[in-house]
C-alpha cells in the first residue's frame, strides 16, 4: 500500500505517516507528530492514514485545522492537499519518492531559450484584450487570499487553468538564492508529482526572465527513448518577482498534448501572471510572519515588558532553549504578615486581593523595563538586565521598587474604603552575576535566572520591613543617580553565606 506524507511548506523533512493507525499531531512532548510552535496545541489533531486517503479531527485546538484554507473539525485529505495546523502548513503526498524537483535532464533534441521581455515589449503588445481582461481578473481573484496554504493552491489552480497545460508546479525558495522546492503542484495527466528540471528553473531565476522549451519529440531525427517517454512537448517556467532584486521562486507548466510550443504572447501573459503570484505570496508570507510574531510577543508579554518582549520577538536570535551568564539587578517582593492574612480570609476575597495587588506590581516592574520572572506564593520576583541589558537597569529596579510602595499605598487607601485588609510588603535588591536562560523539562520550559544574586535579593527582601526596601552595597554602588534617604550601612548576616552582606534601607517607616 502506498505510504502517505506531510510535507511543510516552509521547508524541513517529510513526515511519513503509518498506515491504519492513529498518530498524535500536536506541541506536547508526547505527541506523534510534535510541532514546535506557539499556534499549534499541545493535543492538537488527529490523523489516521488508510487506502483512501488521509482523516484528520481536530482535538479542540485553539486556533484549529484548515484543510485548503478552509476551517474543517474532521475532513479526508488526499493528495497535494494542504493541512494547516494553526500557522504551520503542511502539503499531503503519498508515494515513496520525494517531490522535490529532481531531473537535471532536459530530453535531446530539446530547445530551451530565454524571452525577452525587456526591450521593446512586442510580446506584451502581442496580448489580446481578453487576455489583459483576464489578468485583471486573476489580480482580482489572488486579491481575496490571505492565508498562504489557500494562495498557493489558488496560484497553482489559475496557472493551469491559465494555459493550455497539463502539469503546473510551483517552487519557493526558503531563503534569498537557496534551493527551490516543491509548494505545490497540479497534475491532470496522473497523480505523480510534477518533476521541474532545476537548469530550467534555475535559468529563470538568474535571467528573472521566462524561458520556454521546445520538444522536438516531432522531428525523426530526434526519435531517441528519452524524448518519447517523457512526450513533453512544451514548457513554460517564469520567476517569481517580488521586486526588481528578490526572486520568491518559479512557476513552472508544460503540456504532453500541446501540437505547438508555448508563443511569446503565452510567456509574456505568464510572467504577468506570476509577478501577481509573487505580490501575492509575499504578502499571504508577511501576514503568517505578523501572525506568528503577535503569538509570540502575546507569549512573551506574560514575563517581559511590552517594549523588550517585541524588541525580543524582532531578533533573529529571539529567547532559546539554554543560556548564558548574565550581570543582573534582582528584585524580591513579599507581602509582611501573609500568613496570617490567609488563615483569617476566606480564600475566595483573598485569591481576588492578591490578583489586584499582583497586577498592579506587574505593571510596575513592565514599567520600568523589567522581566518578571515567576510569581512564588505571594512573593514576586524579577529582573533587570537579562535578556536585554540597558545601562541604566539598577536605577530603573530601584525606581521599580520605590513605586511598589507608593502603589501599595494607594491600593490599601481604596481597601481600607471597602472595608477590606491593608497589606504591607518589603523588598530587597541585590546586584550580580546569574544564569539567565531557558530551564525545565520537555513537557515545560521557562525563562527564569539562577544563581546567588537571586538567593542573595530573596534575604534581603526577608529582611525588609513593611514599607521598606533593603538594597545591598553592589546595588548602590552601580546607581547613576545617588538616593538621598538611604540609611546608613549596616552587615545583614545571610542565611548559607560565610560572611555578611553590607546593606542600606530605604524608606524606613516610623
Amino acid at each position: 500500500m502506498i505510504p502517505w506524507r506531510l510535507e511543510p511548506l516552509d521547508g524541513g523533512p517529510a513526515v511519513v505517516l503509518p498506515l491504519d493507525r492513529v498518530v498524535l499531531a500536536g506541541r506536547g512532548a508526547a505527541s506523534d507528530i510534535r510541532i514546535i510552535d506557539d499556534t499549534v496545541s499541545r493535543r492538537h489533531a488527529e490523523l489516521r492514514a488508510d487506502r483512501d486517503g488521509l482523516s484528520v479531527r481536530d482535538l479542540g485546538s485553539s486556533n484549529g485545522i484548515r484543510l485548503n484554507g478552509e476551517r474543517v473539525e474532521h475532513a479526508v485529505a488526499r493528495v497535494n492537499d494542504v493541512i494547516s495546523f494553526g500557522s504551520v502548513a503542511y502539503r499531503v503526498a503519498s508515494g515513496a519518492e520525494s517531490t522535490l524537483p529532481q531531473s537535471e535532464e532536459i530530453p535531446p533534441g530539446t530547445r530551451v531559450r530565454s524571452v525577452d521581455l525587456r526591450s521593446g515589449g512586442a510580446a506584451f503588445a502581442g496580448l489580446a484584450t481578453d487576455r489583459l481582461a483576464r489578468l485583471v481578473d486573476l489580480a482580482r481573484r489572488l486579491s481575496g487570499e490571505i492565508e498562504l496554504p489557500q494562495v498557493l493552491a489558488t496560484v497553482v489552480d489559475q496557472a493551469a487553468d491559465l494555459l493550455p497545460a497539463d502539469r503546473v508546479a510551483l517552487l519557493l525558495s526558503e531563503s534569498p538564492g537557496g534551493e527551490l522546492r516543491l509548494a505545490h503542484w497540479r497534475n491532470r495527466v496522473g497523480q505523480a508529482p510534477v518533476e521541474v528540471p532545476r537548469s530550467i528553473a534555475r535559468r529563470a531565476v538568474n535571467e528573472r526572465a521566462p524561458v520556454v522549451t521546445e520538444n522536438a519529440v516531432g522531428d525523426s531525427r530526434f526519435q531517441s527513448g528519452s524524448v518519447v517517454s517523457s512526450k513533453v512537448r512544451a514548457a513554460l517556467c517564469v520567476p517569481l518577482l517580488a521586486d526588481q532584486e528578490r526572486v520568491l521562486g518559479v512557476l513552472y507548466l508544460d503540456s504532453l498534448t500541446a501540437a505547438v510550443p508555448f508563443s511569446e504572447s503565452d510567456a509574456a501573459l505568464f510572467f504577468a501572471f506570476g509577478g501577481l503570484a509573487a505580490v501575492s505570496i509575499a504578502k499571504a508570507h508577511y501576514a503568517e510572519t505578523a501572525r506568528r510574531e503577535a503569538v509570540a510577543r502575546a507569549n512573551l508579554e506574560r514575563f517581559f515588558a511590552p517594549g523588550v518582549a517585541a524588541r525580543i520577538v524582532g531578533q533573529d536570535s529571539g529567547v532559546r532553549p539554554g543560556g548564558e551568564r548574565r550581570a543582573v539587578t534582582v528584585l524580591f517582593s513579599d507581602i509582611r504578615e501573609f500568613t496570617g492574612l490567609s488563615e483569617s480570609m476566606p480564600p475566595e476575597p483573598l485569591a481576588q486581593q492578591l490578583s489586584e495587588y499582583f497586577s498592579a506590581m506587574v505593571d510596575l516592574i513592565f514599567e520600568h523595563g523589567g522581566t518578571l520572572d515567576k510569581f512564588i506564593g505571594d512573593a514576586v520576583l524579577a529582573v533587570w538586565g537579562a535578556p536585554l541589558a540597558e545601562p541604566d537597569d539598577t536605577d530603573r529596579a530601584v525606581a521599580a521598587a520605590r513605586g511598589m510602595h507608593a502603589e501599595i499605598a494607594a491600593l490599601n487607601a481604596r481597601w481600607a474604603s471597602e472595608g477590606r485588609p491593608t497589606l504591607g510588603i518589603g523588598v530587597g535588591l541585590h546586584h550580580g552575576e546569574a544564569f539567565a536562560g531557558t530551564i525545565g523539562s520537555r513537557r515545560r520550559l521557562e525563562y527564569t535566572v539562577i544563581g546567588d544574586v537571586v538567593n542573595v535579593a530573596a534575604r534581603l527582601g526577608a529582611a525588609a520591613r513593611a514599607g521598606e526596601i533593603v538594597l545591598s552595597a553592589a546595588v548602590r554602588d552601580r546607581l547613576r543617580e545617588s538616593a538621598p534617604d538611604l540609611g546608613p550601612a549596616e552587615p545583614l548576616a545571610v542565611r548559607g553565606r560565610g560572611e555578611s552582606v553590607l546593606v542600606y534601607r530605604l524608606g524606613v517607616r516610623e
